[in-house]
């Protein structure tokens, strides 16, 4: 895993500071509580939450939820001018929807040990056989991402 230590350009850091926001959002809805912003420029397009609970479908990943709702704004199937800014590494589900909808690029915060298509468990969003590999920026206010999970797991125990 590649670790981002670079200091975060403003717009990456008002990205990750919203998604952090929405992922707040989700865990005060009971909800895991992950975050995902899409902007194309400085332009924040859509914004979201996980909503497998709200749902009762483990599909509604905040990726997923937020690229859907970009789509439906923009009025477009392709993503290949935004960023999306998530608060964990994409799983399987969400690369793969990443991939499909051509985002840009990606700038996430905590890695996901277990699940994470970014590096951590594979890396598919940048698998050289793939026809589209968005610019990637890994570790954006890790340890932001990371504490707000390791706080929800905890009051969960």
């Amino acid at each position: 895993m590649e670790q981002n230590r670079v200091p975060l350009a403003e717009t990456d850091q008002h990205g990750m500071i919203a998604a952090l926001a929405e992922a707040e959002r989700g865990g005060t809805v009971g909800e895991v509580p992950v975050g995902a912003v899409i902007m194309v420029g400085e332009q924040l397009i859509s914004q979201a939450h996980n909503e497998t609970a709200l749902r009762e479908d483990l599909t509604q990943h905040a990726e997923i939820v937020v690229i859907r709702r970009a789509m439906n704004v923009l009025e477009t199937d392709r993503l290949d001018e935004a960023t999306l800014y998530v608060t964990l590494e994409p799983c399987a589900q969400c690369a793969g929807a990443i991939i499909l909808a051509r985002v840009k690029r990606v700038v996430f915060g905590a890695y996901d040990p277990k699940a994470g298509m970014v590096g951590s468990v594979e890396d598919l969003l940048r698998h050289p056989r793939l026809n589209h590999r968005p610019e990637i920026l890994s570790g954006a206010m890790e340890e932001k991402c990371g504490a707000l999970l390791s706080d929800f797991f905890e009051e969960k125990r």
